[in-house]
C-alpha cells in the first residue's frame, strides 16, 4: 500500500470527501467548509469532556494534525467540490 501524503488528504478533501480519523483516542470527522476553513466534529460522544464537539480550523491547523490521525477513512460528501 502507497504511504498516504499530507497532499492527498489535502486534494481529496478539496475534492469533496469528508475524512474520518482518530485522534488521541477520539474519533473526528474533517470537512473542508471553504477556503481555508475545515469543520472537525467530534464523533465519539461518549462521556463529557473538555474537547468541543465542533471546531473551525484552518489548513495549517489540519496540516499540524495530519502526522497524528490514525485509521483514516472516508464519506463522500455529495454536496460538491470546493474550490
Amino acid at each position: 500500500m502507497e504511504e498516504y501524503t499530507f497532499e492527498r488528504l489535502w486534494k481529496e478533501l478539496n475534492e469533496g470527501y469528508q475524512i474520518y480519523y482518530t485522534y488521541m483516542g477520539r474519533r473526528y470527522l474533517l470537512s473542508k467548509l471553504d477556503k481555508n476553513c475545515y469543520s472537525r466534529e467530534l464523533v465519539n460522544k461518549e462521556e463529557k469532556g473538555p474537547h468541543p464537539k465542533n471546531q473551525i480550523i484552518t489548513l495549517k491547523a489540519v496540516k499540524e494534525l495530519f502526522d497524528f490521525m490514525e485509521d483514516i477513512e472516508y464519506k463522500i460528501n455529495w454536496g460538491g467540490k470546493h474550490d
